[in-house]
């Protein structure tokens, strides 16, 4: 399959992912979610191929200043709020950058080639009973 249409595919694929899908879209995307996981994995492989390492995240906690409130009642029985700077923690995403080696990913890429050939005709073949059993109501 020519790398544009697998592209086209992949784009087109994930529609039902909203709440409002056709029942044309939902059957799509419950037939093809396997050549769509291979489709993405593939790309994630080439990626890693032409950069020369492959991104992993990691939680990282930092502290911040920030405004915090504090409420006291003086004697009268009157609130008051006093504001002052302290710090919290926050949990933030990071990436960063992993080695890889050249020889295992081009293994990975070449199974992941012809496992995403082999369910090719599946998915087509699956798109168009879908079609078939759901035509738009355009």
């Amino acid at each position: 399959m020519p790398r544009n249409t697998t592209l086209a595919l992949m784009i087109a694929l994930p529609l039902a992912l909203s709440a409002c899908a056709t029942p044309q879209e939902r059957c799509i995307s419950r037939n093809t979610d396997e050549y769509r996981v291979v489709s993405r994995l593939l790309a994630e492989v080439e990626g890693n191929l032409s950069r020369g390492y492959a991104w992993q995240e990691r939680q990282v906690v930092r502290t911040r200043p920030t405004q915090c409130q504090r409420v006291y009642r003086d004697r009268n029985g009157q609130d008051h709020v006093t504001t002052y700077t302290c710090w919290r923690d926050y949990v933030d995403q990071e990436r960063y950058r992993v080695p890889i080696d050249p020889s295992a990913e081009l293994r990975k890429r070449d199974g992941l080639v012809e496992r995403q050939q082999a369910l090719a005709s599946r998915a087509k073949a699956a798109v168009d009973a879908c079609r078939t059993a759901y035509p738009d109501e355009a």
